[in-house]
């Protein structure tokens, strides 16, 4: 009646190594930590920088416990957060010479301690938020104005394309602030170019008025196109931070919109403020452009005369200047997609580019009227360019894909498409708030959280053992059994915990004893009623069930409901309320009652049960239930 089959001892078993495997990487902590990474696509981190960083720490005579070269950057563990600054100023003064000249980024961070073994089986801590861990908190301003400006110069050259296409004239286009002008010499054009801005140009008011001789159209955006335009700026400034942060390697940052124009970004474990702008401030955009391939602009290349009105000098990756056009063909807006890849032919590393329906018109147009003549690729980062490539156009391009190289190396090939993915902003933003928390400001709030976990779950543990007795010990042993797959679940799903995660922890223990209480309760009133030993622990375990999933439903639906309208903290605490009302149903129902089966189940003549006293109502009197 009250026995399991071997499957499900199994089941049980498995989760409890499981359980305790994923669980176990929290318990080590975390090491102070100094993080080497390249700041530039041209600069390399590999075993020379190793042999750079271990040397510069020999030098201060800082002992680093491991120094190690995972992917892309260097990490330095150090035993206290002492050595991880006299380190941080070491490798710093060593690798970074020139502050103005900034080749790799030094920053500290927070590394987990697990062994190599459980890092093996991809066994890794919960993240933890930036009220537990420390890190960095910014609030960025986003210049709306400076999008519609952005998307007006935008339209600027789409109205001379379009223009010309149709072959109609006109005596000059300019854009004055957020609105375009155009001049033309007489009614008719004027109103051909009305019925080409009413066909293609929807997000665009035009008015028109006579201006001495000539006439002018003048077009500004729409009241609710500018709204749009704003609401896809912020949108897509928010998708390029956390394309960037991410594809760096910060773990679990938290960006999110805040207002009509604010975004709030957090960094957890990041403690280097100047670390945190300069992920904020790496984002590449893409140009491409006309070299300059005139008399003037030669001498100027040769460095014998100037720069051509109208044109730019810029370096190439082996240090040679290129004069380039300053009109841009073609921006990375017009970008879909960006992958490394390899030349079929040469075999050299290449970037492989995907551009959308209205680059791929501009780019076969522009192809095919300059063959012969040169193209230049420019990468901006951080306001400086440069030329990625400046190949001759042999023949038209269409289609939509283009191949850059350049003398480039794999891992270049892999940094540029990387930055390229990560887009650009479309509006520029400013710091306007920024918070740095201390990760001693986080242990202490850890040492909080878990003590408050720690106290919560023996105030519980006591109160069943004294009342249920050894059914009591089954809920304990059940409840501990609950939170340690808690924590793995979510170390499992890498899950963000911060202090309101915690808080839905301990709440989570009160509410998981309920199941115990319920179907402890439930047996005792089959014992009160006359059944024998084991029946009442087979009916109670059954009857007990139904209320347990209809209270544990509802409670979920609420969490859920936090869980889908909630933001920032709110939702932290929902995730884990789900998570824990879902382990609570497992561990109280199925883990306790193998518990119980395994210890009375096998008795087959069992007379008495431990679970406490039993008070007959109608007489008053208490049945002795301890064995």
């Amino acid at each position: 009646m009250n026995r399991y089959p071997v499957w499900k001892y199994v089941v049980i078993l498995i989760a409890l190594v499981v359980g305790f495997v994923y669980a176990l990487p929290n318990f080590f902590g975390e090491s102070p930590a100094v993080q080497v990474s390249a700041a530039k696509p041209l600069v390399k981190v590999d075993t020379g920088t190793l042999a750079q960083v271990e040397a510069a720490l020999k030098a201060a005579g800082v002992a680093a416990d491991v120094v190690t070269l995972e992917g892309a950057s260097i990490k330095v563990r150090l035993a206290n957060t002492d050595a991880q600054l006299k380190a941080k100023d070491a490798i710093q003064k060593a690798l970074v010479p020139d502050a103005g000249n900034t080749g790799y980024v030094v920053a500290l961070n927070l590394l987990s301690r697990s062994p190599a073994w459980l890092s093996g089986l991809h066994a890794s801590p919960m993240y933890l938020g930036l009220d537990l861990r420390g890190g960095v908190h910014f609030m960025l301003q986003v210049d709306m104005q400076a999008a519609l400006t952005k998307r007006a110069e935008s339209l600027t050259g789409d109205v001379r394309t379009s223009l010309r296409e149709k072959n109609i004239r006109h005596s000059g286009i300019s854009r004055n602030a957020q609105t375009i002008e155009v001049r033309f010499r007489d009614v008719a054009t004027l109103d051909a170019a009305k019925a080409v801005f009413q066909d293609q140009f929807t997000d665009l008011q035009t008015v028109d008025a006579a201006d001495g001789a000539e006439f002018k159209l003048t077009a500004a955006i729409k009241p609710e196109a500018a709204r749009r335009i704003q609401d896809q700026a912020l949108k897509q400034n928010i998708t390029t931070l956390h394309n960037r942060i991410n594809e760096l390697g910060v773990a679990e940052p938290v960006i999110q919109q805040q207002g009509l124009d604010r975004i709030v970004v957090q960094l957890p474990g990041v403690q280097d403020t100047a670390k945190a702008k300069d992920i904020l401030g790496r984002t590449a955009t893409l140009e491409v452009r006309m070299v300059d391939e005139s008399a003037e602009a030669r001498g100027a290349e040769a460095g014998t005369g100037v720069v051509p009105f109208g044109s730019e000098r810029y370096l190439e990756r082996n240090g040679q200047p290129v004069i380039v056009k300053k009109q841009v063909i073609l921006t990375g807006e017009n970008l879909t997609d960006a992958q490394p890849g390899f030349d079929s032919q040469t075999q050299e590393p290449t970037v492989n580019l995907n551009l959308d329906a209205k680059g791929t018109r501009i780019f076969r147009d522009v192809t095919r009227e300059n063959i012969g003549k040169r193209m230049a690729i420019l990468l901006f980062e951080k306001g400086k360019g440069e030329v990625v490539t400046a190949p001759v156009i042999r023949s038209e391009i269409g289609g939509g894909r283009v191949q850059i190289s350049g003398r480039m190396t794999t891992m270049e090939a892999n940094d540029t498409a990387l930055l390229l993915r990560a887009g650009s902003l479309a509006a520029p933003m400013e710091i306007i708030e920024e918070t740095t928390i201390g990760p001693s400001l986080g242990a202490e709030n850890i040492a909080k959280g878990f003590d408050s976990v720690t106290w919560g779950f023996v105030a519980v543990a006591i109160f069943m053992c004294a009342y249920y007795m050894l059914f009591g010990v089954f809920s304990s042993i059940s409840l501990a059994f609950n939170l340690l797959l808690l924590v793995a679940v979510l170390s499992m799903l890498q899950a963000t915990l911060t202090l309101p995660g915690m808080a839905a922890m301990a709440l989570v223990l009160g509410m998981a004893i309920d199941s115990n209480v319920l179907i402890n309760e439930r047996i005792r009133e089959e014992l009160r009623g006359g059944a024998s030993a084991q029946a009442a622990i087979h009916t109670g375990y059954d009857r007990a069930w139904a209320t347990i999933f209809d209270s544990n439903i509802t409670t979920m639906i609420a969490g859920l409901a936090l869980l889908a309208f909630g933001s920032g903290p709110v939702r932290g605490f929902a995730v884990v309320h789900v998570l824990g009302i879902m382990t609570s149903m497992f561990s109280g129902v199925f883990f306790s009652r193998g518990l119980v089966n395994l210890w009375y189940g096998r008795k087959n003549r069992l007379k008495t049960v431990s679970i406490g006293t039993i008070w007959r109502p109608d007489t008053g009197t208490a049945l002795k239930t301890e064995s």
